[in-house]
């Protein structure tokens, strides 16, 4: 098996991310257009300051919106865009304070 793996860490250096691509044996499905409600589909979730302005940036670099901003009651905004590799990313706003 070969895989090319990315580790990433916080600023603060209390959590690490590691992302990983599969190189060899050759790739058995295509996943990346899965909908985010697939059985065993794996995806990534961030907490953002402010939504909208993260969707706004991150469009501009080709990040798609997967349906619409969602609210859970008063305590968080949700979404999910696929990046322009198709690779499935969530976002949460956790709201308070004024939100």
């Amino acid at each position: 098996m070969r895989v090319e793996i990315a580790m990433m860490r916080t600023p603060d250096g209390h959590i690490r991310l590691e992302l990983s691509r599969f190189l060899a044996p050759p790739v058995v499905a295509d996943h990346r257009r899965t909908p985010v409600n697939a059985l065993g589909y794996l995806r990534v979730m961030f907490t953002v300051e402010d939504i909208d302005d993260t969707l706004a940036r991150l469009g501009k670099r080709g990040a798609e919106l997967v349906g619409k901003v969602a609210q859970h009651e008063n305590t968080y905004r949700l979404c999910y865009i696929r990046g322009p590799e198709g690779i499935l990313i969530g976002l949460a706003q956790e709201l308070g304070h004024g939100a």
